[in-house]
């Protein structure tokens, strides 16, 4: 069996070099996915657009307009003539808030009074929406209420781990998991049924190679892949953005193989239950897409509804992004991710059974 695996191992790594483009997407996917995504895949909202209709012209009035066209949260798109004017911008897409500043503004503070002051926003993107009506009543209320903003400012605000609250440290160990799931995922899906429709799963059916040393074969050479992509993508995370885990590095190696593990499995049960490789790719991208989407990737897990959050207890993608999440940005040990290794650990071995089972050799 060792001298069977041995020249099986060696046969699905002259497949992957003898093609022209599967070396290269290996090099190339991890570099695009590190150099690119951390800058665009960002939660944080900036760039509102803002339109005021000042109807006071007093110098306070004119005093809270300068602190939004000051802010970095907003783009101040000028003072329009009425709230009619502005709200025909909100409709054109031109602009993604208003304020509008009342007459008597100046007046009401002076006499220590609450000036009613409207912010309109479009809400058809309701996180921008209302993270951008946020930031602009903030504002109000610091020029509105300053004894209110006076005893906001004593109050101490202590931020743990991402102390400059980089969304960076929190997306890139999630960007780990997508290279990941799509280099040992979609590649192991495409390769039995490849090899049915190339017609050369017929000559090994009629070997003596038992069904474990086929499937092992066919997992140890992606489990190499994984190794080399978690590296590269490290070394990139420090070249080009200068974070490193605080964490164990070994940690990182041992969550990414055992990821990898029930990637490499899943694609291959799909590849023996497939017939063409255009069925395998559409029910493998079925998966992934709910797979990722559950994971706790771009939104907390905490925030979905309890039947969906039910679902992270056998997604193995929240186990890996979490558990990279505690080693990249808390330092955790062994001890902080135990669960997640284990519960990994767990789901790759159960699949991989399956993958084995899953293989029909007809000799």
């Amino acid at each position: 069996m060792t001298m069977a695996l041995k020249y099986l191992i060696q046969k699905e790594f002259l497949q992957i070099r003898r093609n022209s483009f599967l070396p290269k997407l290996i090099v190339m996917f991890p570099i695009v996915i590190m150099c690119v995504m951390p800058w665009v895949m960002s939660m944080e909202v900036k760039n509102i657009v803002v339109d005021v209709v000042d109807n006071d012209r007093s110098t306070r009035s004119q005093q809270l307009v300068h602190s939004i066209e000051v802010s970095n949260y907003f783009i101040f798109n000028g003072q329009k003539p009425s709230y009619k004017a502005a709200l025909a911008e909100i409709e054109k897409g031109k602009a993604d808030v208003v304020l509008v500043i009342p007459q008597d503004f100046d007046k009401q503070l002076a006499l220590g009074r609450q000036p009613q002051i409207l912010i309109a926003a479009n809400a058809v993107n309701g996180t921008k929406g209302s993270i951008g009506s946020a930031y602009l009543s903030q504002i109000v209320t610091a020029h509105t209420l300053p004894d209110h903003a006076a005893l906001l400012s004593k109050v101490s605000t202590l931020l743990l781990y991402n102390k400059h609250q980089n969304y960076k440290f929190f997306m890139i160990p999630a960007l780990f998991a997508i290279v990941m799931m799509l280099m040992t995922g979609f590649l192991p899906t495409l390769n039995i049924v490849g090899e049915k429709e190339a017609g050369t799963i017929e000559q090994i059916n009629v070997t003596p190679v038992s069904k474990w040393a086929f499937i092992l074969s066919k997992l140890i050479p992606y489990w190499l892949i994984a190794l080399f992509v978690i590296t590269v993508c490290l070394f990139l995370a420090w070249l080009v953005y200068g974070i490193t885990p605080v964490g164990p590095v070994w940690l990182v190696y041992v969550l990414a193989l055992l990821l990898a593990l029930f990637f490499s499995s899943f694609g291959l049960i799909i590849s023996n239950y497939s017939d063409t490789m255009q069925q395998a790719v559409f029910v493998m991208w079925f998966f992934i897409v709910c797979i990722m989407l559950l994971s706790g990737l771009f939104t907390p897990t905490r925030s979905m509804p309890q039947w969906a959050y039910a679902t992270t207890y056998v997604n193995p993608m929240h186990y890996f992004i979490d558990a990279m999440r505690t080693i990249f940005i808390r330092g955790g040990s062994f001890a902080n991710v135990a669960h997640q290794v284990f519960a990994l650990l767990a789901i790759g071995l159960f699949m991989a059974a399956w993958a084995v089972q899953s293989y029909k050799k007809n000799s």
